[in-house]
Parts: structure tokens; sequence; C-alpha cells
């Protein structure tokens, strides 16, 4: 692999901004797209786990159905396309056992030889401390797996907006979740920036790194 060089990396997250007039007409070509759901996949997560789902909504009529569920933001629609983060409302000791599974065929080892580290997770996160608050708990995985997306798409100059301004319950019905054993947590439109949108040229505003970052 030949890394970026930190210039590379500081203009691609200088560059991106939370786009907020997408260009309707230009669409993420389907190369670009798959490496940004492979950037979605290859997130890490507490566990290894991956208590999500992305929803990627491309059906013109569920993306009107959100938008009054949106606050109104047109990127829900504009953009090339729209994920919807999803998260586990509930962890079970089935989620465990899928996994460990998974686990032993990737890795060509044994399901007997991760015993332990299944119990270990069982005890945490299905009846232990995460477990208790697992809806929550893989929120904050989900909102992992949106910074990396971002970062992902910047670094591919693909522009993105993450959108908390959404209420989660009527996505849950639009979006037909009831049962499904995930419920929303928040969204990310992508797409390319429209050239009418002034946010594009407006300098990025962030407190210096003295007053963001201690060594101790």
């Amino acid at each position: 692999m030949n890394p970026l060089n930190p210039t590379q990396l500081l203009q691609a997250l200088e560059w991106r901004y939370a786009t907020k007039v997408f260009d309707a007409t230009k669409k993420i070509p389907a190369d670009v797209w798959s490496a940004l759901e492979n950037a979605l996949v290859l997130t890490p997560t507490s566990y290894g786990l991956q208590p999500y789902h992305f929803l990627v909504v491309q059906d013109p009529a569920k993306r009107a159905a959100l938008l009054p569920h949106s606050w109104g933001q047109k990127q829900v629609v504009d953009g090339s396309h729209y994920v919807v983060f999803t998260a586990r409302t509930e962890m079970t000791e089935a989620d465990v056992t899928r996994w460990i599974a998974r686990l032993s065929a990737v890795r060509g080892v044994p399901e007997a030889s991760l015993h332990r580290y299944r119990d270990v997770m069982i005890e945490n996160a299905v009846h232990g401390p995460r477990g208790k608050m697992a809806h929550e708990w893989a929120a904050r995985q989900s909102y992992i797996a949106l910074g990396n997306l971002m970062t992902a798409a910047a670094l591919l100059g693909v522009d993105t907006c993450p959108m908390e301004g959404l209420e989660p319950l009527e996505y849950d019905r639009v979006l037909q979740l009831a049962g499904s054993g995930y419920a929303t947590v928040v969204a990310c439109a992508l797409g390319y920036r429209a050239t009418t949108d002034k946010y594009a040229s407006v300098a990025k505003v962030r407190y210096p790194a003295t007053e963001l970052i201690r060594v101790i």
C-alpha cells in the first residue's frame, strides 16, 4: 500500500464540508460507490460485532417520504446516494453465536477455540453493561461508521452531509423497521456539491489545535 502523505490527507479534510446543496444530476460512479460501501463494511466495531445495518435508500418515492421527517432538508432527495444508519435495539446470544461462526469460517479456526471469547461477549454485550444499553451502544458504533464513510468519501472527492436533523421514529415507520431489531440513528447524503452552494467557499471554523488537544 502507498499511503497518502500528510498534506494530501489534510487537503481532503479541508475540502470536505457538510454539503447543503447537491447537484441532483451528478451520480457517484459504480466503482466509487462500491469502495464507499466497503469502507462501511470495514469500519471497526466493539468485539467486531457490527451491531448495525446501513440502508442505502435509492427509491425516489421512499426518499420523498423521508423528506418531511428530515426538517425539509433537500439533501435527502438531491444527493446521489442516501444512507440511513440503523442500530440494533437489543443484543442476543444468537447475535454473538452468528459472529463466532463467521469468525471461525473466515479465519479457519474451530469454533470450540472461540468459546471463551463468545462467553465474554455474551457476558458483556448481551447480559452485562452494554447489553443493558444495547441501542445506545450500537448507535455509538454507527457513528464510527459514519465518520469512516465521510473520511473515505472526502479522499475520493465525494461530498457528504451527515444528518441528525431527522425524526427517527418516522424514519422507522417509512422504512418499515418495526420488528426488525434495528432502529434509525442518523443518516448521510452523498454526491457532488452544486455550484450554488454558498457553503462550499466559506472558511472552515474550528478552535485551534492548542485548545482542543492536550499532551499529558
